[in-house]
Formats: C-alpha cells, sequence, structure tokens
C-alpha cells in the first residue's frame, strides 16, 4: 500500500467553521498538495488517522474498576440480551448498538454523579466524576451481551422443527462455548490484529471521537461537544419525518414519479421498500438507511471507491442476469432470498424431509429440485470470489503486517513457549517487555504498555475450555455433528479469523462466510441439517465473535481501558447474556410454540428468523451436491471460490509494474463482495451513502483538513446517536416493537399501501 508524507499538526483551538483556502489536488487523490495556512494534516494512512482524530493521552489515575461501572454494565447488558432475545422472535427487529450503549450509559453515570450523594453506602455508586474509562468499560460488558447467540437459533430450531429438546445444562454449555471459542482464538492474535496501527477498526472511530468530546476539558472541547449536541438533536428531530410521517424520504426517486406504473422502472429505480428494486439515483433522506451497515463518515476512500466499483457492476450484472433470463430468473422475483419452485411459488422444503427430518432423495425427485433467484445465485457466487480473493489480497498486500501468524511454526519457538508458559494462569504478573525501540509502536498501544496485560495464557485457556465443552456439547445435543466435523469446523474458523479480520480491521467492512461453510458442511454431512447448523455454528460464530472481541479490544486500546478490565467486561457480558438469551428462548418457545410454527406469526410474535435458519439448513445441509456439484444448476458457485484466489494477482502485478495507475487502491475482496450489495433490503441509500462519503473522505479531508481531523467523526457519532435513540423510541412508540403498529395516515407520502416512492408494486 502506498504510504506518504507526514505533515505537522494543528493546535487544538480551532474554530468550528470551515473557512481554509479551497485547495487544488494533483496526482494521488488523497494528497492535498495547495497551501494551508493553518498548517494542518492531510490525514493520509491509519497512523494519522489513530494519532490526530483519537486522543492518545492517557490518565492512568482513572479507576474503572468502580460499583457504579459494574453496576450500569450487568444493568445495561441484562437490557441488552434480553431485548435482543425478545426480538429474535419478533416480527420487527430492534438491535441495540454500540453507539446507543455509549450514549445511555453516559446519560445514566452522569445522572448518577449528579444526583446520588456521595456519602455512606450511596458513595459506592457514586465515588467521584462519571469517567471515559468507567464509561468504556460500560459500553464493553454491555456490547458483548447485547446480541442473540447464534446457539440460540440452533436450539430454537431443534426444539420447534425436531422435537430435539436438550437439558438446560446442555444447552447453556452449548451458548457458553459457542460464544467463548471465537473470543479464544481471536484473542491469541492480538499482536497481529490489534496492536499495529495499520488496525485501525474505522468503525469505532465516531464511538471513540464521541468520547473525547464528553470527556476532554477546554474551549475545544467544549466547542466539540456543543457541535455534537447540536447535530444530535437536530438529526434526532428529522428521523421523525422519513421513518413515520414522511416515508417517501427513504427513496425519492424521479423516475418512480414519472413512471409509477413501469416494471422495470421499479426494479432499476424503486428501492424505498425491502427488495423493491436497485434503487439506481435514489436519493435517501434517512439516516438509518444511509448507515444502516457502516457510517459512510468512517470507512477510509480506498475501502470507499472499492465498494463503489463494485456497487456499480452489482447494478450492472444484476440487470444483465435478470433479462437474459440466465437461471431462469424471470420465473422468480427479481429480488428475493427463497427457495422457488420452476413455477416460481415457493418451496415447500417440509415436503422433502423424512420423519427424521432429513432429506429424502425419492421425496425430492417427487417435487424436483428448488431454484433460486437470479440475483441470490449471483450473491452466492460473489460472496464465494470475494472470500477467496481475501486470502490472496491480504498475502500479496498485506503479507508483513499478517507475518507473525505463520512464522512461529518452528521448533525453538514452540520449545521456548513451553519452557515459559505458566499453568498457574492467575498469578501472572501480566508485565510485557517492551522493546527499546519504541517509535515503532502504535502510540496508543506503546500508553497501554503501563498497565498489566490479559496474558495469552487466559485467551488460550479459554479456547481449551470452550473446545472441550463443545466437542462434549455436540453429542449431548444430538447435533449429529462428528467429532472431526467439529474439529474442521473449528481449523475453518482460525484460519478465517485470521484473513476476514485483518480485511475489516483495515477496511472496517466485514465479509461473511456463513454460505461458504454452509457448504462445506453440506459436502462434509450430506443430508444432514442439524449437523450443518452446529458447523455453522462452530465455525461462522467463532469468526463474527472473535470480530466482535477484537473490535472491543480496539475500543479499549483507544480508550486506555486497562487490558484486564477489557477482558473482565467482555467475559462477564458474554456469559450474561447467553444466560438470559437461553431463559427467555424457553420462556418464548414454551409459550408461543404454535405462533412460531406459523408461516404468518402475529404483529407480536413471529417465528421468520428460526424458519429461515432452518430452511437454510435444509437448502445447504441436505441439496448442497444436487444443486452446487460439478454439472448441477449453480456449479459455478463453489467453484468462484477458486476463481477468487485469482482475482487480485492482475491488480497486484499491474500495480508492481505501473505504480502510478494506483491499482493498490482497489480492494478486490470488496469489489467482489460488492457485486451482490443490492440483493437484499432497502437500497434507496446507496447514492446517498457513496456522495456523503466522498464528500467526507475525500473533499473535506484533503480540501479541509482541519475541520475533517476535529469534526467529521464527531458529527458521524452525532447522526448515529440521534438516529439511534429516534428509532429504538420509534419501534416501540408507532412501530410495532410494543405490539401494536400505529402508522401514519395516508397520504402522498406515506402510501402505506405500495412502495413509498411510488413505484409499481410486484
Amino acid at each position: 500500500m502506498a504510504t506518504t508524507e507526514r505533515i505537522t499538526s494543528v493546535a487544538d483551538d480551532k474554530s468550528f467553521h470551515v473557512e481554509e483556502k479551497p485547495h487544488c489536488v494533483k496526482g494521488d487523490i488523497e494528497t492535498s498538495t495547495g497551501e494551508d495556512t493553518d498548517e494542518i494534516v492531510v490525514l493520509e494512512n491509519e497512523r494519522d488517522i489513530a494519532t490526530h482524530v483519537i486522543s492518545v493521552d492517557d490518565d492512568p489515575n482513572l479507576n474503572p474498576w468502580t460499583f457504579r461501572a459494574f453496576f450500569i454494565g450487568l444493568g445495561l447488558s441484562a437490557f441488552g440480551g434480553s431485548l435482543a432475545q425478545i426480538y429474535y422472535f419478533k416480527p420487527q427487529t430492534v438491535l441495540v448498538s454500540v453507539m446507543f450503549l455509549g450514549i445511555i450509559s453516559y446519560v445514566i453515570g452522569l445522572a448518577m454523579e449528579t444526583f446520588i450523594p456521595r456519602h455512606g453506602l450511596l458513595r459506592y455508586l457514586n465515588p467521584g466524576p462519571f469517567n471515559k474509562k468507567e464509561n468504556a468499560f460500560v459500553i464493553i460488558m454491555a456490547s458483548a451481551a447485547a446480541n442473540s447467540a447464534l446457539g440460540t437459533e440452533v436450539l430454537a430450531v431443534q426444539r420447534l422443527y425436531y422435537n430435539i429438546v436438550p437439558s438446560a445444562g446442555s444447552s447453556i454449555i452449548l451458548l457458553f462455548s459457542s460464544q467463548l471459542l471465537g473470543y479464544g482464538i481471536g484473542g491469541l492474535m492480538r499482536g497481529i490484529l490489534l496492536y499495529p496501527s495499520k488496525m485501525l477498526y474505522p468503525v469505532v472511530l465516531p464511538l471513540l471521537s464521541m468520547l473525547d468530546a464528553f470527556y476532554r476539558d477546554g474551549i475545544e472541547a467544549r466547542r466539540k461537544l456543543k457541535v455534537f449536541y447540536f447535530v444530535f438533536t437536530v438529526i434526532f428531530i428529522w428521523e421523525i419525518f422519513p421513518e413515520w410521517m414522511f416515508p417517501l424520504l427513504t427513496g425519492l426517486s424521479i423516475f418512480c414519479l414519472a413512471a409509477p406504473n413501469n416494471a422495470t422502472v421499479s426494479r432499476v429505480f424503486g428501492g424505498s421498500n425491502g427488495n423493491e428494486g436497485l434503487g439506481l439515483l435514489s436519493l435517501c433522506f434517512d439516516w438509518q438507511y444511509i448507515s444502516a451497515a457502516l457510517n459512510p463518515m468512517s470507512i477510509p476512500l480506498k475501502a470507499q471507491l472499492s465498494s463503489f466499483i463494485g456497487y456499480l457492476l452489482c447494478i450492472i450484472v444484476f440487470v444483465v442476469v435478470f433479462y437474459n433470463n440466465i437461471w431462469e430468473s424471470q420465473n422468480f422475483p427479481f429480488l428475493a432470498q427463497l427457495l422457488f419452485y420452476e413455477n416460481g411459488t415457493i418451496y415447500n422444503q417440509t415436503l422433502i424431509m423424512d420423519s427424521n427430518y432429513e432429506v429424502d432423495p425419492a421425496l425430492v425427485a417427487a417435487q424436483g429440485l428448488p431454484f433460486y433467484a437470479g440475483t441470490w445465485v449471483v450473491t452466492l457466487l460473489t460472496t464465494n470470489l470475494s472470500l477467496g480473493a481475501t486470502i490472496t489480497h491480504l498475502l500479496l498486500w498485506n503479507k508483513d503486517d499478517l507475518r507473525a501468524a505463520w512464522t512461529w511454526i518452528n521448533m525453538d519457538t514452540l520449545r521456548s513457549w513451553r519452557a515459559n508458559f505458566d499453568w498457574k494462569f492467575w498469578k501472572h504478573s501480566g508485565k510485557r517487555e517492551v522493546t527499546a525501540n519504541t517509535g515503532d509502536l502504535d502510540p496508543h498501544y506503546r500508553e497501554m504498555l503501563k498497565y498489566p496485560d490479559a496474558p495469552n495464557s487466559w485467551y488460550f485457556l479459554t479456547f481449551v475450555f470452550s473446545f472441550i465443552l463443545g466437542l462434549v456439547v455436540i453429542y449431548k445435543t444430538d447435533s449429529t455433528l462428528p467429532w472431526w466435523g467439529f474439529i474442521i469446523a473449528v481449523l475453518l474458523a482460525v484460519v478465517s479469523i485470521l484473513f476476514f479480520t485483518a480485511l475489516y480491521a483495515i477496511t472496517g467492512i466485514s465479509l461473511s462466510i456463513q454460505t461458504l461453510v454452509q457448504m462445506i458442511a453440506g459436502y462434509l454431512q450430506n443430508g444432514k441439517p442439524m449437523a450443518n447448523m452446529f458447523f455453522v455454528l462452530y465455525s461462522y460464530n467463532a469468526v463474527s465473535q472473535a470480530m466482535l472481541l477484537l473490535r472491543d479490544l480496539k475500543i479499549a486500546q483507544y480508550a486506555k481501558l486497562p487490558p484486564r478490565a477489557a477482558f473482565t467486561a467482555q467475559i462477564i457480558g458474554t456469559l450474561l447474556g447467553a444466560g438470559l438469551n437461553y431463559e427467555l428462548m424457553d420462556s418464548i418457545i414454551d409459550n408461543q410454540r404454535e405462533i412460531l410454527l406459523s408461516v404468518q406469526g402475529t404483529n407480536i410474535w413471529s417465528g421468520q428468523q428460526p424458519q429461515a435458519y432452518n430452511s437454510q439448513a435444509i437448502a445447504w445441509g441436505g441439496l448442497a451436491r444436487e444443486l452446487f456439484s460439478s454439472g448441477q444448476r449453480y456449479q459455478w458457485v463453489p467453484l468462484s471460490y477458486v476463481i477468487g484466489l485469482v482475482v487480485p494477482l492482475p491488480f497486484w502485478i499491474i500495480h508492481r509494474y505501473w505504480p502510478k495507475l494506483r491499482m493498490d487502491y482497489c480492494y478486490t475482496p470488496i469489489i467482489c463482495a460488492y457485486i451482490s450489495c443490492l440483493s437484499v433490503g432497502i437500497n434507496s441509500s446507496a447514492m446517498s451513502y457513496f456522495s456523503i462519503a466522498f464528500l467526507s473522505q475525500w473533499w473535506l479531508r484533503t480540501r479541509y483538513p482541519r475541520w475533517f481531523k476535529e469534526y467529521n467523526y464527531l458529527v458521524g457519532a452525532a447522526l448515529d446517536g440521534g438516529t439511534q435513540v429516534m428509532i429504538f423510541i420509534l419501534s416501540f412508540a408507532v412501530q410495532g416493537a410494543g405490539g401494536t403498529s400505529h402508522l401514519f395516515a395516508e397520504w402522498w407520502g406515506a402510501d402505506q399501501n405500495g412502495n413509498y416512492d411510488h413505484c409499481l408494486y410486484l
């Protein structure tokens, strides 16, 4: 990757307005070559961003180990874990984001600091000012808990569709082992995937910028806080309009308004509703959808350029596949994720299962093999392309960053580990050897060296503990996954964590390996959907958990939260969340079983997510060979993984011999992944997303670098925070999360019986 010159940094007391002289950029589009009267840095690389956007300063006197921090952390963990599991069985999903947790924990901490007396027993709830490290501790604990563990999906499917009811003990052990396995593996890779400046984790920058604004002193800090509150308030109020009163603002399309009865216009230009169309040239004014997956103000320019190339290719490929009727695409909806009969009706997967809930070849022959929508086949193809490309791309471009992952595999290193390994992990001092030249270390990591580490032995024992429990529990829960299948799943997770977490850490964009591991499991255990689900649980879920662990550890590193506090918060949050997940799942299934098994459900309870998970397991676990083997209908889906391994090579060769062509801007895994970025959901936000991304990461960063450094990530945090708080309120108030939805009265800007953008409803 290209590196550029470092320039002097700015003084801290610049005002919030844009007065810089516009620059004329020549050559590298990321480099400003004009004069800057304030001598402000143009942030060029990960180290620049990490040291100029986020405060490197640390106050070791700030104490995160307070009763107040545990009190708020446990409360928000219980809230987030319970809410996530309840809404797994709801027709509408409500997510508790890290930004939401950061804001709520700050408000609660500030309230406790302000209103609780500091004497008597109450002093434990208010030992002093609520500090940044307490806030980070709470965020990490609650973040670890605030999701529905994938293991509960497996248990729910077992109980609903296979009449298998594992004991409470086995179920809890299943959740603990599957949630902690990725933690153990990811923790052992901290030296590669966490400590270096290269591993930026752009997705957490708005959160840390917000925390800096909350807790830093001085005129500049107060000015930043005013900016945050102003933007937060404006977007908080604004979101009422696109989310409830004026949903046309979700996707405003001139083409839809001009041709409301044209099916082609709907497929290409529509996009305000789920699976409506590609949303080409639509304008979205709803920040919830603009930043639904990623905040456009935080992802680096190179990743944005690659995703934009993939987005343009996606439109072309989807249109070509559908209108040329490839894979009989015109028999099915333009955008769909289900299985279909050849005539376009939804495939009834229960009709191909025998009494043991395994796929019966005779019943498959009677029903016929299912079909996918053409655009979904493209999604499967490009997903595998991106996964293969990730391996080769990182080995070509980032080999030195990952080298430590395999250089330890020699006898001298192994002997040294064995000689120095102390099984009395609880006595480990946590002291780390500091090299003489600390200038090469990441500045944030260098500040963390003063604190005792959570040593590798802690993470290794977490891994061993989880591995042994997982190996036992697959037999105690009738998983049908053999021991060797479990080991293959874990090995696949280890390799995937290295490469896909590195891509996530560098670019902020994560790729899912779920379809790949489902396919592998389908070939290893053909005709066994249950085995497929458990294979996914201990491979794909381990990768997801490792990414979450390392992301939260990066929050800790940026916030200077001691490593042992971060480890404690993550373990407590994960175990508490998993326990609550199980208890609520058990209660809901016992009381709402018939509703969860019904196709439609009610406006309060729905089994759509376990139904979808079971359907995927049947399709991949039961029909992988029939659909994807050589000579079969979708044979190019698995082959695309092999092709993906070759995709980065031409870009690397061109850059090596003709570097001025800047092929280093092309992240081939991201390009491949984004060729299917419009395959599901609301797509009207794409143009707005990329417009804001380039405005932020190119125009503002190179023309007005001081404004970018001081306010870009802070404004992004305020937009996310205000939106997510309002969405949370609206979910319960009017959108049905509390039981009954209250749609806004029908009018031109709120077409409640069709597509909001007035395109033809197909």
